[in-house]
């Protein structure tokens, strides 16, 4: 098939499939660290990276001041396993390149797939004739690590003004928060946090914390606690398995303090997607749940979303284990979710959670747990796990059909050959609940909109091309599903000052008519796949979940109010609205005739990016 657009044409044969590629011999560079992306399938094509000499006038901020570009290219991704890497050969833009420009990159490890979706089902193997070298072959390693197309000098050391100086600015009512974005006007950064606040003594005093994470640079991780804090004891939760789980516990061997705690994934194709910290101070205890990796390029120029708990108190000595609960179950549904790591690491961390008073919680937990359910245990995890709480803890509202609903997210999964098989069927009848009188099928009126960046809006952002890195929307997959393309929406963030900042972060909400109000708001590491949400079997009597994920569901019950309503100006933050932060513009822009999707494993060199760059995959 093939399809036109303005950044040209772009064309692949039915039987090529991303899995079955073969990557090339890696080339040690010892002195840059590998890094493994974030991916929830096995690597694509390299991704390969030209860079022109600027010819776009300087580029400006909001405030019109110069904005300096990095001397090299930077990196970007749904989850780079790491952090500085090989920079990429330089090579001029032309107007007109043809194949022989391309000069193919040697990375120190193939791919460039950052991606958290996956194909479903896995590809058939390749045929090919056996070889006697092929009578005990290699196995094929896992997760490969791509090289970073922005080199280490892209980034910037943030000024000390950057950093949050006191909590007057943040919204205590939601505590729902944007990560700072490196780049944009200071107001659009005041009331959102970086890594270095939430470890930081304006929190609390930091005596152990758990890490939850997909993507970790250990040595960048370590650097973000402060001085004080920063030889506590750590422990990793990670799904990595054989070499890049040998990788990871490399890189923590210069520091003792550092324990790990393998997640168990028992079905294909998943992964530990769940981003959480659990902070234990001598004030008490807190839960983050966000959506960024534990690498620097997640922090720096993108949109991502966290949720931060109160600080718990501990509970008076020989109180029950089920007292400190909260009108939402948070406690329960959170030790349910520890519980199922079935991890003897997590069992003293458990133990911990009890004797806190996490009552002042007023969010839903929502995880994804890898499995196959059936009967109660269906609703305890993925979409139906939604729909089970939009049944009970909602009511219709006037004109329900009309309100639509609103998907937003960073990586797109299989979806079948049409939207009946999934998304229009089992997940958006799930995103159509509204208490337990709603439609027992999915209203065809209810329009879905999904939020997913153009290639425009990727080409145009701060990090330029390599921001797709982030949104790893394969050919393979898009080819199959072209039907899905007419849902989309550009992402557009004025309202937060990050149009710019592509989105890592993923939401789901329901919407008036009119976008001014919500029915419920969910932040969450799951974006648009079957493995993430699960997928009904068995004539609907199963869910099977392939992966870990985590996220906080708003409700309006929760906070005595009928809607949310929806806030206008995000930034810079207020402590007393009680409107709802929304991080991108409502109502979203529906992709014009000319603008396409952004997918990652294809050529873009008909315009260069914000830093003079052209996108050729090899």
């Amino acid at each position: 098939m093939s399809q036109d657009s303005q950044h040209g044409k772009w064309t692949i044969s039915d039987s090529e499939d991303e899995d079955n590629i073969i990557p090339p011999t890696p080339q040690k560079d010892s002195n840059k660290p590998s890094i493994k992306p974030d991916l929830e399938r096995k690597p694509d094509t390299i991704t390969t990276f030209f860079k022109q000499e600027p010819k776009l006038s300087p580029k400006r901020n909001e405030d019109n001041h110069s904005v300096k570009e990095p001397s090299a290219p930077s990196m970007g991704s749904e989850a780079r396993k790491a952090t500085h890497v090989n920079q990429t050969i330089p090579v001029k833009y032309e107007s007109n390149p043809s194949p022989s420009v391309k000069r193919k990159r040697e990375t120190e490890e193939a791919g460039w797939n950052l991606s958290s979706s996956d194909d479903e089902t896995p590809p058939p193997a390749p045929k090919k004739e056996p070889k006697k070298s092929d009578v005990n072959p290699k196995k094929k390693t896992e997760d490969k690590r791509p090289s970073s197309p922005h080199g280490t000098s892209y980034y910037k050391e943030e000024p000390a003004d950057f950093f949050e100086t006191n909590l007057l600015s943040m919204n205590d009512m939601y505590r729902f928060y944007l990560n700072k974005v490196t780049g944009i006007p200071k107001k659009f950064n005041t009331g959102a946090l970086h890594i270095k606040e939430i470890l930081s003594p304006m929190f609390g005093t930091l005596k152990e914390s758990v890490q939850f994470n997909y993507c970790f640079d250990i040595p960048w991780m370590v650097e973000q606690y402060p001085p004080e804090f920063r030889d506590k004891p750590v422990i990793l939760v990670h799904g990595e398995k054989r070499e890049s789980k040998a990788r990871l516990i490399e890189q923590a061997k210069p520091y003792p303090h550092i324990r790990f705690c393998q997640a168990k994934l028992d079905i294909a194709f998943g992964t530990h997607h769940t981003k959480m910290m659990l902070l234990w101070y001598e004030e008490g205890f807190r839960v983050i749940i966000l959506t960024s990796n534990l690498i620097r390029a997640d922090w720096y120029q993108k949109t991502q979303g966290m949720w931060m708990s109160p600080l718990y108190p501990r509970l008076p000595e020989g109180s029950p284990g089920t007292a400190g609960e909260s009108p939402t179950n948070f406690k329960s549904d959170l030790l349910e979710y520890l519980e199922a790591y079935r991890a003897p690491e997590l069992a003293e961390c458990i133990d911990r959670i009890k004797q806190h008073d996490l009552s002042e919680t007023r969010v839903y937990l929502i995880g994804s747990t890898p499995g196959r359910y059936q009967g109660p245990a269906m609703e305890k995890w993925g979409h139906l796990r939604l729909r089970k709480l939009l049944s009970e803890h909602t009511k219709p509202v006037q004109n329900e059909e009309r309100w639509h609903v609103l998907g937003q997210f960073s990586s797109i999964g299989s979806m079948g050959l049409d939207k009946t098989k999934w998304l229009a069927a089992e997940f958006q009848r799930t995103l159509t609940t509204l208490g337990k009188a709603g439609k027992s099928l999915a209203s065809p009126e209810t329009q879905m909109l999904l939020v997913y960046p153009s290639v425009e809006n990727v080409r145009t952002s701060l990090e330029g091309y390599p921001a797709g890195g982030s949104l790893p929307y394969s050919i393979q997959t898009a080819q199959k599903q072209l039907w899905l393309h007419s849902y989309f929406h550009g992402w557009h963030a004025d309202v937060t000052g990050r149009s710019n900042a592509m989105p890592h972060i993923k939401t789901y909400m329901r919407v008036s008519p009119d976008f001014t109000q919500l029915a419920w708001f969910l932040v969450t590491s799951a974006n648009l796949s079957k493995a993430a949400w699960g997928a009904l079997e068995k004539n609907n009597t199963q869910i099977m979940v392939r992966s870990y994920e985590l996220g906080v569901l708003y409700l309006p019950s929760a906070f005595n109010m009928s809607t949310f309503p929806v806030e206008k100006n995000v930034f810079p933050a207020s402590s007393s609205s009680k409107c709802f932060p929304v991080p991108f513009d409502l109502p979203p822009q529906h992709y014009s005739s000319k603008e396409q999707p952004w997918i990652w494993n294809i050529p873009y060199t008909q315009a260069p990016d914000t830093h003079g760059n052209v996108w050729v995959p090899s």
